[in-house]
């Protein structure tokens, strides 16, 4: 306890709002780095498909869907490798510092004019730097806060706004530079900002951050990192290796990568819940939370593949389907990215406090979870109407769009922050850390799925495409909400 007294003295404790000046650090660290992401996947998905001519890579356009949503879904994978890298070898601070370099020369290889091999370069870079970065600056924030300090949720609200505001003005600025003039532009604007995040970074950390994020809590032994870098340099040999011998030959080509993560996506969360089930450390109260967990992931996972395709069957809905005239007013149809952050931001605190006001009356955790499924269903049903009546060769009013949008995220606010907390709760105590890494691996999962899925869209196929996921999705959170007192039951006590 004296040591923690100590770490917390070396922090300063006022300055942002009220909270450890560390916050401001990390709220422009995170507001510049999510302005990057979010900046560049606005217009990444026209960059692949648009022709050589319109300067474009001139990717098929359901090869370029693909690959956007394995992007997404690598990028939620490689949190577990930041997440161990971190709490064995960096600490939080190194770590998060090393993600936001790697990330700016991914977004600076995309800004130059380059071709299909520059790009997978980029996002190897993005990938890997977001992993290292993500779950880490979320980490530190927690390190700035004693575990009773009142101002905890506050701060780590404040900090979620910034994360929101960076992702609802990154595809206002970038989207309409690389889609009015170039889209190298655009992507050296991303490149710009994660570049701003490390000064704001380097500057502000010695000053304001102290002790917070430096120590690395399970650090490897000699023993240890002898046998770990050995296993990490065989690993990179084989898969040089591999990509040696498959690439040039004709083997491994885009669609047989896309299939490999896709499987892997339901291969590493079913191993998960397999090996934490079947582990002595699990008790038969946590064995019992932990089977009340799994209907609630696999709902996560429905909901998370329709809440994705925002960015993928959406941007490209907005691009050849919807009508980018308002009152007069010419709209760019990456601005539509910034949609689900605006409602984010206006109605999340109407959601906590609807949640307090609701008290003990509120919806069960599975309940809720029915409701995101049900939103996020309702989202897709309602793009059936603009072809339904005026069938697929007119252009649609852009709110229809903007209708579908609110309401995935009337979902997203039943379902995400109500999952991260039940997975705190449902979690076994010996997995509590890898099972938080198990909830980030739904959208990871969800995302490996739709690369497979979003081949399938068309404006031929809308109408069919738009229903049968809606309705899955609808159907399943009937299933789950007819289901909920039983799943309450295997929860043991946690409401």
């Amino acid at each position: 306890m004296k040591n923690d007294n100590q770490n917390f003295r070396s922090i300063p404790q006022k300055g942002f709002f009220g909270h450890p000046k560390g916050l401001f650090t990390l709220f422009f660290t995170e507001f510049w780095e999510r302005f990057s992401y979010y900046g560049m996947r606005a217009i990444l998905l026209y960059y692949m498909y648009y022709e050589l001519s319109e300067g474009g890579l001139g990717i098929d356009q359901g090869k370029a869907m693909s690959i956007m949503a394995i992007y997404g879904s690598l990028v939620y994978m490689s949190g577990i490798i930041g997440g161990w890298i971190s709490d064995r070898l960096l600490g939080g601070t190194r770590t998060v510092f090393y993600g936001g370099v790697l990330i700016m020369f991914g977004h600076i290889v995309l800004a130059l004019p380059g071709s299909i091999t520059g790009l997978f370069v980029s996002m190897a870079l993005i990938v890997l730097g977001t992993g290292l970065l993500k779950p880490n600056v979320s980490n530190v924030v927690g390190d700035l806060y004693s575990k009773e300090d009142p101002r905890r949720d506050s701060g780590f609200s404040i900090f979620y706004m910034g994360i929101n505001l960076g992702a609802l003005i990154a595809p206002l600025i970038v989207g309409t530079v690389g889609q009015e003039y170039n889209f190298h532009l655009g992507f050296s604007l991303a490149a710009i900002g994660m570049f701003l995040g490390l000064i704001v970074f380097i500057f502000t950390k010695g000053k304001y951050l102290g002790s917070a994020g430096s120590t690395v809590p399970n650090p490897l032994t000699k023993g240890e990192r002898k046998t770990v870098f050995t296993r990490f340099g065989i690993g990179a040999v084989i898969i040089i290796i591999i990509g040696a011998l498959t690439i040039p030959t004709g083997i491994m080509t885009i669609n047989v990568f896309t299939m490999i993560i896709s499987i892997l996506g339901i291969i590493i969360p079913t191993a998960y819940f397999i090996v934490m089930y079947r582990s002595n450390k699990t008790t038969d109260v946590e064995r019992s939370r932990l089977l009340a967990y799994i209907p609630m992931f696999i709902a996560a996972i429905m909901f998370w593949a329709i809440q994705e395709q925002g960015s993928i069957i959406l941007a490209l809905y907005a691009e050849e389907r919807t009508n980018l005239s308002l009152a007069g007013f010419e709209l760019q149809s990456s601005w539509f990215q910034s949609l689900n952050p605006l409602f984010i931001v206006f109605l999340a605190p109407v959601f906590a406090w609807l949640w307090i006001k609701l008290g003990k009356s509120q919806p069960s955790t599975p309940k809720k979870f029915s409701l995101g499924l049900f939103f996020a269903g309702l989202s897709f049903i309602v793009m059936i109407l603009p072809a339904a009546i005026n069938g697929t060769d007119t252009l649609v009013n852009p709110l229809w769009l903007v209708l579908s949008f609110f309401l995935v995220v009337l979902g997203e606010l039943c379902l995400s922050p109500v999952g991260l907390s039940a997975t705190t709760k449902l979690a076994p105590s010996a997995f509590s850390a890898q099972t938080m890494s198990l909830w980030f691996l739904s959208n990871a999962s969800a995302q490996a799925i739709n690369a497979q899925i979003v081949k399938l869209y068309s404006p031929d196929t809308e109408i069919l495409y738009f229903g049968v996921i809606g309705g899955v999705s609808i159907l399943l959170g009937v299933i789950l909400f007819a289901a909920s007192k039983k799943i309450h039951t295997f929860m043991r006590g946690i409401n």
